[in-house]
């Protein structure tokens, strides 16, 4: 391949992704408001979906769709140059991606400095049932946060240790073990990362906000699937965080990777779910059956339409290219 032929292929990469990101972030925003309005739940996966799906959207059609049809289709021996609007949009699309990196990293480094900060005076704790290493702190606030992504840890507030039974306590910790096998951390700094046009909307905080709500009851189903007892117990630790925290609970750590007992809010729908059991069972069997209808009906489609999506997408980008002023 020459060089030109390589460069010519980024660039209408670039503006394939800039093009198809600003279609889905606008379409994602309407839905996000539409879905807002309507006030009806949606699992954590959903909110998650929507958030990453236009940088994800763009990224797998320049990746599987684009660049194949591109190696297949386009003349190697092509001479036509750049003109100057495929160049803009390329350095656009570039600018986008520069700043959803510098986004996270700036959210990582926050929450480094966080870490660090809480760890100056932490102590390990050992905890009944915890699958990571867990420490003691001292603060004011009722904080119990998991930390990390690849080692995450469990850092905990020496006056909440106190104000929790020793169940109550056990149930706090497997809700923390629900985000680590979620990949909840990750999770937050992907939509953080995302490169796409979200967050010069609202919509983007929105997504986050109630994706970190369905978060919260996820891993409360996760650590009350056991037993009755382990849901009350909960629903009861959530009550005196509640009660210790001297301001209505917000995630005091939003946009970083870490997660905290009350990081998502509602904590009167938590306990009312909690203390539900048909809530419980019937959400986790529909969200589950949705996702394997999904993931089926993605996978059948794509086998089906993928030679001849490649053609029209070749197509397309002549077109594409001849039509840009």
């Amino acid at each position: 391949m020459t060089t030109t032929f390589m460069l010519r292929g980024v660039a209408l990469g670039l503006a394939w992704f800039l093009l198809l990101n600003l279609v889905a972030s606008a379409l994602i925003a309407r839905i996000a408001g539409a879905l807002v309005a309507r006030g009806t739940s949606r699992s954590a996966a959903c909110w998650f979906g929507l958030r990453i799906f236009p940088a994800a959207m763009a990224a797998a059609f320049v990746a599987v769709v684009f660049a194949p049809s591109y190696v297949m289709y386009e003349p190697r021996e092509y001479g036509e140059g750049f003109d100057v609007s495929l160049a803009m949009l390329a350095i656009a699309a570039a600018a986008v991606i520069a700043a959803a990196g510098l986004r996270g990293i700036a959210a990582w480094w926050r929450a480094s400095r966080r870490v660090r900060s809480w760890m100056r005076t932490a102590e390990p704790m050992a905890v009944p049932g915890a699958d990571m290493p867990a420490y003691v702190i001292d603060v004011d606030a009722p904080l119990m946060a998991l930390a990390g992504i690849w080692r995450p840890r469990l850092i905990v507030a020496r006056g909440l240790v106190g104000a929790l039974t020793p169940e109550e306590l056990a149930a706090s910790v497997a809700h923390e073990a629900g985000h680590r096998r979620s990949w909840d951390n990750l999770k937050r700094l992907a939509m953080r990362a995302a490169p796409d046009l979200l967050p010069a909307t609202a919509a983007a905080r929105t997504l986050e906000r109630r994706w970190a709500s369905a978060a919260e009851h996820t891993a409360d189903r996760v650590a009350g699937r056991d037993s009755t007892d382990a849901r009350c117990a909960l629903a009861s630790a959530l009550v005196k965080v509640a009660r210790l925290t001297p301001r209505p609970a917000v995630d005091v750590v939003y946009g970083e990777p870490i997660s905290t007992f009350v990081g998502g809010g509602e904590i009167v729908s938590r306990v009312e779910r909690l203390l539900d059991d048909h809530a419980l069972a019937t959400s986790t069997r529909r969200a589950s059956a949705r996702r394997w209808m999904g993931a089926a009906g993605l996978i059948v489609a794509a086998g089906a339409g993928y030679a001849p999506l490649l053609r029209a997408v070749h197509v397309a980008t002549e077109i594409l290219v001849h039509t840009l002023p």
